[in-house]
Protein backbone atom coordinates (compact mmCIF):
# COMPACT_ATOMS: atom_id res chain seq x y z
CA UNK A 1 0.00 0.00 0.00
CA UNK A 2 1.82 3.50 -1.20
CA UNK A 3 -0.59 5.82 1.44
CA UNK A 4 -3.76 6.90 2.07
CA UNK A 5 -6.14 9.93 0.96
CA UNK A 6 -7.24 12.14 3.15
CA UNK A 7 -9.65 15.23 2.45
CA UNK A 8 -7.69 19.09 3.15
CA UNK A 9 -9.61 22.12 4.22
CA UNK A 10 -10.03 22.83 0.16
CA UNK A 11 -11.57 19.76 -0.04
CA UNK A 12 -8.17 18.09 -1.82
CA UNK A 13 -7.05 15.09 -1.66
CA UNK A 14 -3.54 14.70 0.47
CA UNK A 15 -1.33 11.73 -0.28
CA UNK A 16 0.11 10.74 3.04
CA UNK A 17 2.80 8.19 1.53
CA UNK A 18 3.97 5.15 3.98
CA UNK A 19 1.82 6.92 6.69
CA UNK A 20 0.59 3.31 8.13
CA UNK A 21 2.93 0.64 8.34
CA UNK A 22 1.81 -3.24 8.42
CA UNK A 23 2.84 -5.65 11.37
CA UNK A 24 3.27 -9.31 10.10
CA UNK A 25 2.23 -11.66 12.43
CA UNK A 26 4.05 -15.02 13.03
CA UNK A 27 3.59 -17.43 10.38
CA UNK A 28 1.70 -20.23 10.96
CA UNK A 29 3.31 -23.53 12.65
CA UNK A 30 2.96 -25.88 9.45
CA UNK A 31 4.37 -29.43 9.12
CA UNK A 32 7.71 -29.91 9.85
CA UNK A 33 9.36 -29.77 6.55
CA UNK A 34 12.39 -32.77 5.73
CA UNK A 35 15.38 -32.02 3.50
CA UNK A 36 18.11 -34.68 2.19
CA UNK A 37 21.25 -33.64 1.78
CA UNK A 38 24.81 -34.74 1.13
CA UNK A 39 28.04 -34.15 3.68
CA UNK A 40 31.45 -33.15 2.46
CA UNK A 41 32.22 -37.28 2.59
CA UNK A 42 29.28 -37.99 0.48
CA UNK A 43 26.87 -39.47 3.82
CA UNK A 44 23.53 -38.68 2.96
CA UNK A 45 20.61 -38.18 5.09
CA UNK A 46 17.60 -36.24 6.01
CA UNK A 47 17.30 -32.95 8.46
CA UNK A 48 14.79 -32.37 10.11
CA UNK A 49 12.66 -29.14 10.76
CA UNK A 50 13.28 -25.70 8.75
CA UNK A 51 16.44 -25.18 10.37
CA UNK A 52 16.89 -29.02 11.42
CA UNK A 53 15.71 -27.60 14.54
CA UNK A 54 12.44 -29.99 15.32
CA UNK A 55 13.11 -31.53 17.98
CA UNK A 56 14.74 -28.37 19.70
CA UNK A 57 11.98 -26.99 18.81
CA UNK A 58 9.85 -29.55 20.95
CA UNK A 59 12.32 -30.05 23.78
CA UNK A 60 11.66 -25.88 24.25
CA UNK A 61 8.30 -25.79 24.61
CA UNK A 62 8.72 -28.73 26.57
CA UNK A 63 10.80 -26.51 29.08
CA UNK A 64 8.47 -23.34 28.54
CA UNK A 65 5.16 -24.40 29.04
CA UNK A 66 4.20 -26.15 32.47
CA UNK A 67 0.81 -27.56 31.17
CA UNK A 68 2.58 -29.21 28.24
CA UNK A 69 5.59 -30.77 30.69
CA UNK A 70 3.28 -32.18 33.03
CA UNK A 71 1.12 -33.73 30.34
CA UNK A 72 4.35 -35.12 28.74
CA UNK A 73 5.68 -36.45 32.16
CA UNK A 74 2.39 -37.70 34.06
CA UNK A 75 1.91 -40.17 30.25
CA UNK A 76 5.17 -41.04 30.15
CA UNK A 77 4.56 -42.29 33.55
CA UNK A 78 1.61 -44.10 33.01
CA UNK A 79 3.10 -45.79 29.68
CA UNK A 80 5.80 -47.75 31.81
CA UNK A 81 3.19 -47.93 34.31
CA UNK A 82 5.23 -50.35 37.49
CA UNK A 83 7.61 -51.64 34.75
CA UNK A 84 7.55 -54.52 32.09
CA UNK A 85 6.29 -58.05 32.98
CA UNK A 86 5.07 -61.20 31.34
CA UNK A 87 1.82 -63.46 32.12
CA UNK A 88 3.40 -66.33 31.16
CA UNK A 89 6.46 -65.00 33.89
CA UNK A 90 5.57 -68.44 36.38
CA UNK A 91 5.96 -70.76 33.09
CA UNK A 92 9.21 -69.57 31.88
CA UNK A 93 11.15 -67.95 34.49
CA UNK A 94 14.53 -68.27 33.24
CA UNK A 95 13.66 -66.39 29.71
CA UNK A 96 11.26 -63.87 31.92
CA UNK A 97 14.48 -63.28 34.12
CA UNK A 98 16.78 -62.88 30.78
CA UNK A 99 14.41 -60.29 29.60
CA UNK A 100 14.41 -58.59 32.61
CA UNK A 101 18.55 -58.58 32.67
CA UNK A 102 18.25 -57.09 28.22
CA UNK A 103 15.99 -54.31 29.48
CA UNK A 104 16.98 -52.53 31.99
CA UNK A 105 13.81 -50.15 33.68
CA UNK A 106 16.07 -47.04 33.62
CA UNK A 107 17.05 -47.46 29.71
CA UNK A 108 13.03 -48.12 29.06
CA UNK A 109 12.17 -45.36 30.73
CA UNK A 110 14.44 -42.84 28.72
CA UNK A 111 12.91 -44.66 25.83
CA UNK A 112 9.25 -44.30 26.40
CA UNK A 113 10.11 -40.64 27.39
CA UNK A 114 11.73 -39.95 24.02
CA UNK A 115 8.79 -41.67 21.96
CA UNK A 116 6.42 -39.16 23.94
CA UNK A 117 8.09 -36.21 24.16
CA UNK A 118 9.70 -36.34 20.86
CA UNK A 119 7.81 -38.25 19.14
CA UNK A 120 9.94 -41.63 18.60
CA UNK A 121 11.79 -43.43 21.17
CA UNK A 122 15.80 -44.58 19.97
CA UNK A 123 17.60 -47.60 21.53
CA UNK A 124 21.04 -49.10 20.65
CA UNK A 125 21.03 -52.41 20.31
CA UNK A 126 24.38 -54.05 20.94
CA UNK A 127 25.71 -58.40 19.89
CA UNK A 128 27.50 -60.27 21.66
CA UNK A 129 30.65 -61.87 19.37
CA UNK A 130 29.22 -63.38 16.58
CA UNK A 131 26.27 -61.92 16.84
CA UNK A 132 23.89 -64.68 17.54
CA UNK A 133 22.30 -63.24 20.75
CA UNK A 134 21.59 -59.43 21.62
CA UNK A 135 23.39 -58.82 25.18
CA UNK A 136 22.44 -54.84 25.80
CA UNK A 137 19.55 -52.82 25.47
CA UNK A 138 20.55 -48.82 25.70
CA UNK A 139 18.70 -45.31 25.29
CA UNK A 140 20.51 -43.16 22.98
CA UNK A 141 19.03 -39.60 22.67
CA UNK A 142 16.47 -38.95 19.43
CA UNK A 143 17.57 -35.63 18.90
CA UNK A 144 21.05 -36.57 17.92
CA UNK A 145 20.34 -38.78 15.47
CA UNK A 146 18.87 -38.47 11.81
CA UNK A 147 17.98 -40.75 8.97
CA UNK A 148 19.64 -41.90 6.36
CA UNK A 149 18.65 -41.27 2.82
CA UNK A 150 16.33 -44.43 1.95
CA UNK A 151 17.81 -46.73 -0.13
CA UNK A 152 16.75 -48.10 -3.55
CA UNK A 153 14.42 -50.64 -1.69
CA UNK A 154 12.80 -47.92 0.20
CA UNK A 155 14.31 -49.17 3.71
CA UNK A 156 16.28 -47.08 6.10
CA UNK A 157 19.22 -49.00 6.42
CA UNK A 158 21.11 -46.40 8.94
CA UNK A 159 21.35 -43.50 11.04
CA UNK A 160 23.81 -41.10 11.44
CA UNK A 161 24.23 -39.13 15.08
CA UNK A 162 25.83 -35.40 15.81
CA UNK A 163 25.76 -33.94 19.62
CA UNK A 164 24.35 -30.90 18.23
CA UNK A 165 22.39 -30.91 14.80
CA UNK A 166 21.97 -26.96 15.24
CA UNK A 167 26.10 -26.60 15.19
CA UNK A 168 26.24 -28.89 12.40
CA UNK A 169 28.55 -28.50 9.28
CA UNK A 170 29.27 -30.66 6.45
CA UNK A 171 32.78 -31.10 7.37
CA UNK A 172 31.89 -32.35 10.39
CA UNK A 173 32.69 -35.88 11.16
CA UNK A 174 29.46 -38.10 11.52
CA UNK A 175 28.99 -41.71 13.16
CA UNK A 176 26.79 -44.30 11.83
CA UNK A 177 24.71 -46.98 13.16
CA UNK A 178 22.96 -49.26 10.75
CA UNK A 179 19.06 -50.22 11.89
CA UNK A 180 18.04 -53.39 13.41
CA UNK A 181 18.45 -56.09 11.24
CA UNK A 182 20.68 -54.14 8.44
CA UNK A 183 23.84 -54.42 9.83
CA UNK A 184 26.58 -56.90 8.24
CA UNK A 185 28.21 -59.71 10.61
CA UNK A 186 31.10 -57.21 12.13
CA UNK A 187 28.49 -55.15 13.16
CA UNK A 188 27.73 -55.69 16.99
CA UNK A 189 25.89 -52.68 17.65
CA UNK A 190 22.60 -51.07 15.39
CA UNK A 191 19.97 -48.71 16.02
CA UNK A 192 16.21 -49.55 17.07
CA UNK A 193 13.60 -46.99 16.88
CA UNK A 194 10.11 -46.88 18.37
CA UNK A 195 7.90 -44.98 16.25
CA UNK A 196 4.05 -45.05 15.27
CA UNK A 197 2.89 -44.93 11.74
CA UNK A 198 2.10 -41.39 10.77
CA UNK A 199 0.49 -40.82 7.06
CA UNK A 200 2.80 -38.27 4.95
CA UNK A 201 5.99 -38.84 7.27
CA UNK A 202 8.09 -41.54 6.03
CA UNK A 203 11.31 -40.63 7.70
CA UNK A 204 10.00 -39.19 11.10
CA UNK A 205 7.00 -39.37 13.28
CA UNK A 206 5.89 -36.01 14.74
CA UNK A 207 5.08 -35.75 18.42
CA UNK A 208 1.23 -37.02 18.62
CA UNK A 209 0.34 -33.06 20.44
CA UNK A 210 2.10 -30.87 17.17
CA UNK A 211 -1.27 -29.90 16.85
CA UNK A 212 -0.76 -28.06 19.73
CA UNK A 213 2.58 -26.80 19.96
CA UNK A 214 1.42 -23.57 19.15
CA UNK A 215 -0.84 -22.89 22.29
CA UNK A 216 2.62 -24.64 24.40
CA UNK A 217 4.60 -21.29 23.01
CA UNK A 218 1.41 -18.96 23.95
CA UNK A 219 1.51 -20.56 27.86
CA UNK A 220 5.45 -19.66 27.43
CA UNK A 221 4.71 -16.53 26.14
CA UNK A 222 1.97 -15.36 28.52
CA UNK A 223 4.39 -16.50 31.75
CA UNK A 224 6.91 -14.16 30.03
CA UNK A 225 4.85 -11.39 30.24
CA UNK A 226 3.59 -11.13 33.49
CA UNK A 227 7.42 -12.30 34.62
CA UNK A 228 8.78 -9.28 32.97
CA UNK A 229 5.80 -7.12 34.08
CA UNK A 230 6.74 -7.73 38.29
CA UNK A 231 10.36 -7.46 37.36
CA UNK A 232 8.99 -4.03 35.65
CA UNK A 233 7.16 -2.90 38.87
CA UNK A 234 3.86 -3.95 37.02
CA UNK A 235 4.30 -0.88 34.92
CA UNK A 236 6.71 2.40 34.63
CA UNK A 237 3.82 4.22 35.91
CA UNK A 238 5.50 7.46 37.36
CA UNK A 239 5.57 10.45 35.60
CA UNK A 240 8.10 13.37 37.12
CA UNK A 241 8.50 16.52 35.78
CA UNK A 242 10.70 19.63 37.27
CA UNK A 243 9.12 22.53 35.62
CA UNK A 244 11.60 25.13 37.29
CA UNK A 245 14.41 24.91 34.34
CA UNK A 246 16.71 22.53 33.01
CA UNK A 247 19.51 21.97 35.41
CA UNK A 248 23.06 20.84 34.05
CA UNK A 249 23.50 17.90 33.96
CA UNK A 250 25.39 16.36 36.75
CA UNK A 251 22.35 18.22 38.80
CA UNK A 252 20.39 15.80 36.65
CA UNK A 253 22.37 12.37 37.77
CA UNK A 254 22.22 13.61 41.27
CA UNK A 255 18.83 14.61 41.55
CA UNK A 256 17.92 10.73 39.39
CA UNK A 257 20.14 8.85 41.97
CA UNK A 258 18.24 10.46 45.13
CA UNK A 259 14.53 9.82 43.14
CA UNK A 260 15.64 6.47 42.42
CA UNK A 261 16.95 5.83 45.91
CA UNK A 262 13.53 7.05 47.59
CA UNK A 263 11.18 4.77 45.47
CA UNK A 264 12.21 2.04 43.24
CA UNK A 265 12.09 -1.47 45.18
CA UNK A 266 13.50 -4.77 44.93
CA UNK A 267 11.53 -5.34 41.84
CA UNK A 268 12.98 -2.59 40.15
CA UNK A 269 10.69 -0.25 39.50
CA UNK A 270 10.52 2.51 36.66
CA UNK A 271 10.15 6.15 36.27
CA UNK A 272 10.51 8.74 33.90
CA UNK A 273 12.03 11.97 35.23
CA UNK A 274 11.95 15.11 33.09
CA UNK A 275 13.60 18.65 33.05
CA UNK A 276 11.06 21.70 31.79
CA UNK A 277 11.63 25.34 31.37
CA UNK A 278 7.46 25.87 32.81
CA UNK A 279 4.80 23.77 33.30
CA UNK A 280 3.65 24.46 29.55
CA UNK A 281 6.92 22.98 27.78
CA UNK A 282 6.08 19.54 29.77
CA UNK A 283 6.47 16.40 28.69
CA UNK A 284 3.36 13.99 28.29
CA UNK A 285 3.20 10.82 27.70
CA UNK A 286 0.03 8.93 26.21
CA UNK A 287 -0.69 5.42 27.61
CA UNK A 288 -1.76 2.81 25.23
CA UNK A 289 -4.23 1.50 27.43
CA UNK A 290 -5.27 -2.31 27.31
CA UNK A 291 -9.08 -2.32 29.20
CA UNK A 292 -9.18 -5.46 31.22
CA UNK A 293 -6.06 -6.47 30.77
CA UNK A 294 -5.98 -9.14 33.21
CA UNK A 295 -9.33 -11.00 32.27
CA UNK A 296 -7.81 -11.20 28.08
CA UNK A 297 -4.48 -12.43 29.88
CA UNK A 298 -6.37 -14.83 31.92
CA UNK A 299 -8.47 -16.14 28.99
CA UNK A 300 -5.41 -16.92 26.57
CA UNK A 301 -4.04 -18.63 29.35
CA UNK A 302 -6.84 -20.82 30.38
CA UNK A 303 -7.39 -21.06 26.82
CA UNK A 304 -4.00 -22.40 25.89
CA UNK A 305 -4.32 -25.07 28.81
CA UNK A 306 -7.00 -25.93 27.50
CA UNK A 307 -5.82 -27.03 24.20
CA UNK A 308 -2.69 -28.74 25.56
CA UNK A 309 -4.22 -30.78 27.05
CA UNK A 310 -6.65 -31.78 24.26
CA UNK A 311 -3.85 -31.95 21.92
CA UNK A 312 -2.52 -34.87 24.57
CA UNK A 313 -5.85 -36.39 24.90
CA UNK A 314 -6.12 -35.95 28.46
CA UNK A 315 -9.52 -36.49 29.77
CA UNK A 316 -9.66 -35.56 33.01
CA UNK A 317 -6.92 -32.74 34.54
CA UNK A 318 -6.82 -34.88 37.52
CA UNK A 319 -5.31 -37.58 36.10
CA UNK A 320 -2.00 -36.09 35.89
CA UNK A 321 -2.61 -34.46 38.97
CA UNK A 322 -3.82 -30.85 37.80
CA UNK A 323 -6.72 -29.37 39.38
CA UNK A 324 -9.64 -28.76 37.79
CA UNK A 325 -12.35 -26.43 38.27
CA UNK A 326 -14.63 -27.99 35.72
CA UNK A 327 -16.31 -30.42 38.16
CA UNK A 328 -15.59 -33.18 35.92
CA UNK A 329 -13.60 -36.23 37.29
CA UNK A 330 -14.48 -34.54 41.15
CA UNK A 331 -16.34 -37.21 42.05
CA UNK A 332 -15.23 -41.42 41.75
CA UNK A 333 -17.52 -42.43 39.12
CA UNK A 334 -16.50 -39.65 37.28
CA UNK A 335 -12.55 -40.16 37.39
CA UNK A 336 -13.27 -43.79 37.01
CA UNK A 337 -14.63 -43.54 33.54
CA UNK A 338 -11.79 -40.81 32.54
CA UNK A 339 -9.34 -43.21 34.30
CA UNK A 340 -10.46 -46.02 31.95
CA UNK A 341 -10.65 -43.54 28.43
CA UNK A 342 -7.35 -42.18 29.00
CA UNK A 343 -5.59 -45.61 29.70
CA UNK A 344 -7.40 -47.13 26.69
CA UNK A 345 -7.47 -44.26 23.88
CA UNK A 346 -4.24 -42.86 25.22
CA UNK A 347 -1.66 -45.23 27.01
CA UNK A 348 -2.39 -48.40 25.57
CA UNK A 349 -1.19 -47.29 21.42
CA UNK A 350 2.34 -46.10 23.37
CA UNK A 351 2.25 -49.13 24.96
CA UNK A 352 1.68 -51.51 21.88
CA UNK A 353 4.40 -49.56 19.95
CA UNK A 354 6.75 -50.36 22.51
CA UNK A 355 5.51 -54.19 23.04
CA UNK A 356 5.82 -54.53 19.61
CA UNK A 357 9.41 -53.65 19.29
CA UNK A 358 10.47 -55.36 22.49
CA UNK A 359 8.50 -58.73 21.20
CA UNK A 360 10.76 -58.32 18.08
CA UNK A 361 14.34 -57.72 20.01
CA UNK A 362 12.79 -61.22 22.36
CA UNK A 363 12.15 -63.08 19.51
CA UNK A 364 15.97 -62.62 18.53
CA UNK A 365 17.00 -64.11 21.30
CA UNK A 366 14.72 -66.91 20.92
CA UNK A 367 12.53 -66.01 24.03
CA UNK A 368 8.79 -65.65 23.44
CA UNK A 369 7.07 -64.19 26.10
CA UNK A 370 3.17 -62.70 26.53
CA UNK A 371 4.74 -59.26 27.76
CA UNK A 372 2.78 -56.38 28.97
CA UNK A 373 3.42 -53.25 30.91
CA UNK A 374 2.05 -53.49 34.67
CA UNK A 375 -0.75 -50.33 34.89
CA UNK A 376 -0.30 -47.17 37.41
CA UNK A 377 -4.05 -47.78 37.24
CA UNK A 378 -5.59 -48.50 40.41
CA UNK A 379 -7.04 -51.92 40.46
CA UNK A 380 -10.61 -50.67 41.59
CA UNK A 381 -10.78 -48.59 38.57
CA UNK A 382 -10.62 -51.81 36.43
CA UNK A 383 -13.67 -53.66 35.45
CA UNK A 384 -12.68 -57.39 35.89
CA UNK A 385 -15.97 -58.58 35.98
CA UNK A 386 -16.27 -58.65 32.20
CA UNK A 387 -12.39 -60.17 31.57
CA UNK A 388 -12.85 -63.36 30.65
CA UNK A 389 -9.48 -64.99 31.69
CA UNK A 390 -7.21 -64.70 34.12
CA UNK A 391 -4.39 -63.44 31.40
CA UNK A 392 -6.43 -60.79 30.85
CA UNK A 393 -7.20 -60.15 34.34
CA UNK A 394 -3.32 -60.07 34.86
CA UNK A 395 -2.93 -57.69 31.56
CA UNK A 396 -5.55 -55.53 33.00
CA UNK A 397 -4.90 -55.19 36.34
CA UNK A 398 -0.71 -56.22 37.00
CA UNK A 399 -2.00 -58.98 39.20
CA UNK A 400 -0.44 -62.14 39.30
CA UNK A 401 -4.04 -63.63 39.65
CA UNK A 402 -2.74 -67.34 38.73
CA UNK A 403 -0.10 -67.12 41.59
CA UNK A 404 -3.05 -67.78 44.20
CA UNK A 405 -2.13 -71.17 45.60
CA UNK A 406 -5.50 -73.04 45.58
CA UNK A 407 -6.23 -76.57 47.63
CA UNK A 408 -7.49 -78.12 44.38
CA UNK A 409 -9.19 -76.94 40.94
CA UNK A 410 -11.30 -74.29 41.91
CA UNK A 411 -14.77 -73.45 40.22
CA UNK A 412 -13.05 -70.03 39.55
CA UNK A 413 -10.15 -71.91 37.77
CA UNK A 414 -12.65 -73.82 36.11
CA UNK A 415 -14.48 -71.33 34.44
CA UNK A 416 -11.90 -69.38 33.09
CA UNK A 417 -9.85 -72.37 31.66
CA UNK A 418 -13.30 -73.55 30.10
CA UNK A 419 -13.19 -69.77 28.42
CA UNK A 420 -10.18 -70.65 27.01
CA UNK A 421 -10.94 -74.12 26.11
CA UNK A 422 -14.49 -72.44 24.41
CA UNK A 423 -12.49 -70.20 22.28
CA UNK A 424 -10.29 -72.68 20.76
CA UNK A 425 -12.65 -75.83 21.02
CA UNK A 426 -15.25 -76.26 17.66
CA UNK A 427 -18.89 -77.25 17.51
CA UNK A 428 -19.11 -79.87 15.27
CA UNK A 429 -21.51 -78.91 12.56
CA UNK A 430 -24.06 -81.17 10.03
CA UNK A 431 -21.81 -81.23 7.52
CA UNK A 432 -19.22 -83.03 8.91
CA UNK A 433 -19.89 -86.47 10.04
CA UNK A 434 -18.43 -89.36 12.42
CA UNK A 435 -16.52 -91.67 11.10
CA UNK A 436 -14.51 -93.51 13.40
CA UNK A 437 -13.52 -92.93 17.04
CA UNK A 438 -11.60 -94.87 19.78
CA UNK A 439 -9.71 -94.59 22.69
CA UNK A 440 -6.35 -92.45 21.44
CA UNK A 441 -4.00 -95.75 20.55
CA UNK A 442 0.12 -95.54 21.37
CA UNK A 443 1.92 -94.77 17.83
CA UNK A 444 2.84 -98.43 16.85
CA UNK A 445 -1.23 -99.09 16.67
CA UNK A 446 -2.27 -99.20 13.13
CA UNK A 447 -4.77 -96.36 13.11
CA UNK A 448 -4.60 -94.38 9.89
CA UNK A 449 -6.08 -91.27 8.53
CA UNK A 450 -8.17 -92.24 5.43
CA UNK A 451 -7.11 -91.54 2.37
CA UNK A 452 -6.94 -87.62 0.45
CA UNK A 453 -10.10 -87.06 -1.76
CA UNK A 454 -8.70 -84.88 -4.43
CA UNK A 455 -11.96 -83.45 -5.36
CA UNK A 456 -11.42 -81.64 -1.90
CA UNK A 457 -9.36 -78.76 -1.02
CA UNK A 458 -10.18 -78.10 2.81
CA UNK A 459 -8.23 -75.63 5.14
CA UNK A 460 -5.97 -78.21 7.56
CA UNK A 461 -6.69 -76.43 11.04
CA UNK A 462 -4.61 -79.22 12.84
CA UNK A 463 -1.28 -80.62 11.53
CA UNK A 464 -3.06 -84.32 11.63
CA UNK A 465 -5.75 -83.33 9.40
CA UNK A 466 -5.91 -84.92 5.55
CA UNK A 467 -8.07 -84.03 3.10
CA UNK A 468 -11.70 -84.01 4.03
CA UNK A 469 -10.98 -85.79 7.13
CA UNK A 470 -10.22 -84.20 10.23
CA UNK A 471 -8.74 -85.19 13.59
CA UNK A 472 -10.37 -84.05 17.25
CA UNK A 473 -10.80 -85.19 20.58
CA UNK A 474 -13.19 -85.42 22.80
CA UNK A 475 -13.07 -85.52 26.75
CA UNK A 476 -14.72 -88.96 27.60
CA UNK A 477 -16.38 -90.33 29.18
CA UNK A 478 -19.36 -88.45 30.14
CA UNK A 479 -20.29 -89.74 33.47
CA UNK A 480 -22.60 -87.29 34.78
CA UNK A 481 -21.36 -87.67 38.14
CA UNK A 482 -21.92 -85.94 41.03
CA UNK A 483 -18.23 -86.17 43.07
CA UNK A 484 -16.22 -85.39 40.08
CA UNK A 485 -14.56 -82.53 40.38
CA UNK A 486 -15.79 -78.97 38.51
CA UNK A 487 -12.98 -79.05 35.75
CA UNK A 488 -14.24 -82.35 34.48
CA UNK A 489 -17.71 -81.37 34.75
CA UNK A 490 -17.27 -78.97 32.63
CA UNK A 491 -15.42 -80.60 29.82
CA UNK A 492 -18.38 -83.45 29.96
CA UNK A 493 -20.82 -80.51 29.11
CA UNK A 494 -18.40 -79.81 25.95
CA UNK A 495 -18.61 -83.05 24.86
CA UNK A 496 -22.19 -83.32 25.45
CA UNK A 497 -22.47 -79.99 23.42
CA UNK A 498 -20.48 -82.15 20.71
CA UNK A 499 -17.57 -79.39 20.87
CA UNK A 500 -14.45 -80.90 20.27
CA UNK A 501 -10.70 -79.76 19.86
CA UNK A 502 -7.19 -80.05 18.04
CA UNK A 503 -4.21 -81.76 19.84
CA UNK A 504 -2.87 -78.35 19.09
CA UNK A 505 -5.75 -76.37 21.17
CA UNK A 506 -5.20 -78.95 23.75
CA UNK A 507 -1.17 -78.62 24.41
CA UNK A 508 -1.79 -74.87 24.28
CA UNK A 509 -3.60 -74.63 27.00
CA UNK A 510 -1.29 -76.39 28.87
CA UNK A 511 1.62 -74.51 27.65
CA UNK A 512 -0.78 -71.52 29.21
CA UNK A 513 -0.15 -73.21 32.44
CA UNK A 514 -4.03 -71.98 33.33
CA UNK A 515 -4.26 -75.76 34.53
CA UNK A 516 -1.37 -75.43 36.91
CA UNK A 517 -2.90 -75.45 40.41
CA UNK A 518 -3.47 -79.36 39.07
CA UNK A 519 0.05 -79.66 38.30
CA UNK A 520 2.96 -81.28 40.96
CA UNK A 521 3.88 -78.33 43.39
CA UNK A 522 1.09 -75.90 41.55
CA UNK A 523 3.55 -76.06 37.48
CA UNK A 524 2.45 -76.98 34.25
CA UNK A 525 1.57 -80.23 33.40
CA UNK A 526 0.09 -81.97 30.15
CA UNK A 527 -3.11 -81.88 29.51
CA UNK A 528 -3.33 -84.28 27.06
CA UNK A 529 -1.85 -87.26 28.98
CA UNK A 530 -2.86 -86.31 32.10
CA UNK A 531 -6.68 -84.74 31.85
CA UNK A 532 -7.64 -83.67 35.00
CA UNK A 533 -5.26 -84.65 37.45
CA UNK A 534 -4.24 -86.98 40.47
CA UNK A 535 -7.11 -89.91 40.02
CA UNK A 536 -9.11 -88.23 37.35
CA UNK A 537 -11.63 -90.65 35.73
CA UNK A 538 -11.27 -89.41 31.92
CA UNK A 539 -9.86 -89.46 28.96
CA UNK A 540 -9.23 -88.73 25.37
CA UNK A 541 -11.47 -90.42 22.80
CA UNK A 542 -9.67 -89.89 19.21
CA UNK A 543 -12.50 -88.85 16.92
CA UNK A 544 -12.17 -88.81 13.15
CA UNK A 545 -15.09 -86.97 10.81
CA UNK A 546 -15.38 -86.29 7.17
CA UNK A 547 -17.12 -83.76 5.31
CA UNK A 548 -19.76 -84.37 3.74
CA UNK A 549 -18.65 -84.25 -0.15
CA UNK A 550 -18.85 -87.48 -1.12
CA UNK A 551 -22.03 -89.42 -0.53
CA UNK A 552 -21.48 -93.10 -0.98
CA UNK A 553 -17.58 -93.21 -0.08
CA UNK A 554 -16.61 -95.26 2.54
CA UNK A 555 -13.97 -95.24 5.40
CA UNK A 556 -11.93 -98.35 6.01
CA UNK A 557 -9.59 -98.31 9.24
CA UNK A 558 -6.67 -100.02 7.44
CA UNK A 559 -6.31 -97.09 5.02
CA UNK A 560 -5.56 -94.64 7.96
CA UNK A 561 -1.99 -92.93 8.15
CA UNK A 562 -1.08 -93.16 11.89
CA UNK A 563 -1.65 -90.61 14.84
CA UNK A 564 1.77 -90.29 16.62
CA UNK A 565 0.02 -89.48 19.98
CA UNK A 566 1.52 -90.20 24.10
CA UNK A 567 1.19 -93.68 25.10
CA UNK A 568 -0.76 -92.15 27.97
CA UNK A 569 -3.97 -90.38 26.22
CA UNK A 570 -6.03 -93.48 25.92
CA UNK A 571 -5.09 -94.03 29.88
CA UNK A 572 -7.54 -92.76 32.57
CA UNK A 573 -4.92 -91.28 35.29
CA UNK A 574 -6.99 -93.65 38.12
CA UNK A 575 -5.51 -96.25 36.56
CA UNK A 576 -1.62 -95.03 36.36
CA UNK A 577 1.06 -95.77 38.52
CA UNK A 578 0.19 -93.68 41.84
CA UNK A 579 -3.28 -92.49 40.08
CA UNK A 580 -1.52 -90.11 37.82
CA UNK A 581 0.47 -88.55 40.80
CA UNK A 582 4.29 -87.00 40.00
CA UNK A 583 6.43 -89.67 40.11
CA UNK A 584 8.79 -87.56 43.04
CA UNK A 585 5.15 -87.29 44.88
CA UNK A 586 4.58 -90.96 44.82
CA UNK A 587 8.45 -91.42 45.57
CA UNK A 588 7.45 -89.45 49.03
CA UNK A 589 3.97 -91.66 49.11
CA UNK A 590 6.28 -94.97 48.75
CA UNK A 591 8.63 -94.26 51.42
CA UNK A 592 6.27 -93.25 53.85
CA UNK A 593 4.31 -96.48 53.58
CA UNK A 594 8.34 -98.01 53.70
CA UNK A 595 7.77 -99.43 49.98
CA UNK A 596 11.55 -97.85 49.58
Amino acid sequence: MKGIKLQGKANEPKVYKDSIRFVNLAEAHNDPPIKEVRSAKGEEFVLYGEENDYYQNVILRYLGSPTNSRCINGISDMIYGRGLNATNSDSFKEQFLKMKMLFNPHELRRVIGDLKELGQGTAQVVYKPGKKEIEKFIHTPTECWRAEKASKNGSIEGYYYHPNWSDYETKDKLKRLPTFGHGSKDDLVEIYIFRPYIPGFYYYSPVDYHGCLQYCELEEEVSNYHVNNVQNGLAPNMMINFNNGVPPEESQRLIEGKIADKFTGTNGQKFILAFNDDAETAATVDALHLPDAHAQYQFLADEAREKIMLGHGVVSPILLGIKDNTGFGNNADELQISSLLMDNMVIRPFQEIMLDGINEILAFNGIVLNTYFTTLQPIEFTDTENIETKIKKEEETGEKLSAVHLSDFSDEDGDDLLTQLEDLGETISDDWELVHSEKVNDPEKDFKMPETLSEANPNRDSSQDQGVFKVRYAYMPVRNSGGSRPFCKRMERFTADRVVFRREDINQMSFRGVNKELGHNRQNYSLFKFKGGKNCHHYWELQVFKKKVSPGSKVSKKNIAPVDNPSEVDVRPIDMPGGGAHPSALSKIRKIFGYE
